[in-house]
């Protein structure tokens, strides 16, 4: 676009691109409604807060690479719907991962013989990133990879939150079970 074609949004966009604050305040005040509308209307009412404020967060930090081939509205309506998508798309592994956890025998971890530890309850028991970790790599199969790529993590922090989690689970079987008795008590009476 000629600059002299610019319309008000896109000329604060770019303006606040340079780190004009004056610029950066017209340019949400100004499009604000809108990318609520948006997300209300995606989403719902109860996320458009948040996800207006993902928008305007993603949108701040794309800004230094705006280039103005279309108007700031369109740009910033563009990142909105993918805010939206992505938080559809949580939402939607969010419950797939919670109707998995809920059925035991869907979790891949086996009780122990004993019947003293349930799945469930040990799975429950890890903290939130760890059971996720855990069973996005080894109840639904993903690679590290895309673990972390599900997770916005790097594949580091993965990779040490299900050795945390196995741990975890093996302190808990063990702490959990019947130990057996000593093994005097064990052989027969002679």
């Amino acid at each position: 676009m000629d600059s002299a074609d610019l319309d008000p949004v896109t000329e604060w966009a770019l303006a606040a691109a340079d780190g004009d604050p004056a610029a950066e305040a017209a340019f949400v005040r100004h499009t604000q409604a809108d990318v609520w509308r948006l997300a209300a209307s995606l989403v719902d009412p109860q996320a458009a807060d948040d996800l207006v404020q993902e928008t305007y967060l993603r949108a701040f930090r794309a800004l230094p690479s705006f280039r103005a081939e279309s108007s700031a509205r369109t740009w910033l309506l563009g990142i909105a719907r993918r805010v939206c998508a992505d938080h559809l798309r949580a939402v939607t592994r969010r419950r797939r991962l919670d109707a998995l956890l809920a059925r035991d025998h869907h979790t891949g971890i086996e009780a122990d013989p004993t019947g003293a530890v349930d799945a469930a309850d040990l799975l429950r028991r890890l903290s939130p990133e760890r059971r996720s970790a855990l069973v996005l790599t080894r109840v639904l199969g993903l690679s590290y990879e895309e673990a972390a790529a599900v997770e916005g993590v790097p594949v580091g922090t993965i990779r040490s939150r299900v050795a945390r989690a196995r741990a975890d689970l093996i302190e808990a079987m063990t702490t959990d079970t019947v130990t057996p008795p000593p093994a005097e008590q064990r052989t027969a009476p002679r």
